[in-house]
């Protein structure tokens, strides 16, 4: 909150110093996320003399420094990292990575796990791992990471390897390779475990496979866009959809949904289809204290779902027969 309107101000300051229409073509602007921040410029002139003094001139009025250390200016070909991520043009074309810096902290961080739990079962140390490595992968699965996937892989497969072998200094490669990794359908060496089933069954728990992660790139948000705001409720519902659509959790919800409502929807009445489509409505809206419980949504077709938001039409869940 503390550096709330250092994009406004900033872009205010140049545009009464310069102009609008030359303020423009300076192609200065501000990403920001909590207090880490990226200010873009046509010029390393224009980031040293005009947009650095100003943005320390912002910072001290509130008690802030630029930290010395992670503050630097540089061209967009030799490239940034930020969240996570190295951002960088290759011959003209923008490519986003994970950051080097934040693939050695999070190798570090599993080397660290498997290193600190060399006599628990198997199992365990696999129920560890999974969750870090899923949220790892999934971090950044909308960015250029294949790569970096196989790497990761590679490095915590010899470390398991090592973790293996540790336990049975007295047998032959071939017999810690057949205790501690299986095959499973087209892949081989897989780090798993027999486990039993809820029917009673065996099955198999593996490591989480990073480079099975899907890469799904990032729906560009429109910049106008206000979730406090009545006029985008619509469009942060529609966000919200696309990104819980490959989520089991969701896929689970939409069904319990469209159970609850015959397969209908809640404006029209009429079917709801994999041609027609479908989306999910908040009855009370979000922005006005709704929640995600089902009991606060329904399933609308599209066109139901614009014209309930643009007549500020009340809905309610079809009775069930």
């Amino acid at each position: 909150m503390t550096l709330n309107g250092l994009e406004r101000e900033l872009l205010a300051h140049l545009s009464a110093k310069f102009g609008i229409a030359k303020a423009n073509k300076l192609k200065v602007n501000v990403v920001r996320y909590a207090d880490d921040f990226v200010i873009t410029g046509d010029s390393q002139e224009l980031l040293e003399q005009e947009v650095r003094p100003w943005v320390e001139t912002f910072l001290a009025v509130r008690g802030l420094q630029l930290s010395e250390e992670k503050t630097r200016i540089t061209h967009i070909d030799q490239g940034f990292d930020f969240l996570g991520w190295n951002f960088r043009k290759y011959s003209g074309t923008l490519l986003i990575k994970p950051s080097k810096k934040n693939v050695k902290t999070f190798y570090r961080k599993v080397a660290d796990t498997i290193s600190g739990h060399k006599t628990v079962k198997q199992e365990n140390l696999i129920r560890l791992l999974n969750p870090m490595l899923r949220g790892w992968a999934q971090y950044h699965s909308p960015v250029v990471a294949k790569e970096a996937y196989s790497r990761m892989e590679s490095l915590i497969f010899r470390r398991l390897w090592r973790w293996s072998k540790r336990r049975h200094l007295n047998k032959s490669a071939e017999w810690v390779k057949k205790k501690y990794f299986h095959s499973e359908g087209n892949r081989h060496w897989v780090f798993a475990v027999p486990v039993a089933r809820d029917d009673g069954g065996k099955g198999l728990l593996s490591l989480y496979q990073i480079s099975g992660t899907e890469i799904k790139r990032h729906r560009k948000v429109k910049g106008a866009f206000n979730p406090f705001d009545p006029e985008w409720e619509q469009y942060g519902e529609q966000l919200r959809q696309a990104r819980m659509e490959h989520s089991m959790r969701y896929r689970k919800q939409w069904v319990s949904l469209y159970m609850s409502q015959d397969g209908l929807c809640s404006h029209c009445g009429c079917a709801l289809t994999k041609e027609t489509g479908w989306h999910d409505h908040h009855l009370e809206y979000r922005m006005h204290g709704g929640t995600d419980a089902l009991s606060n949504r329904v399933l609308l077709h599209p066109h139901c779902h614009q014209q309930v938001h643009a007549g500020k039409i009340a809905v309610t869940k079809p009775a069930r027969s």
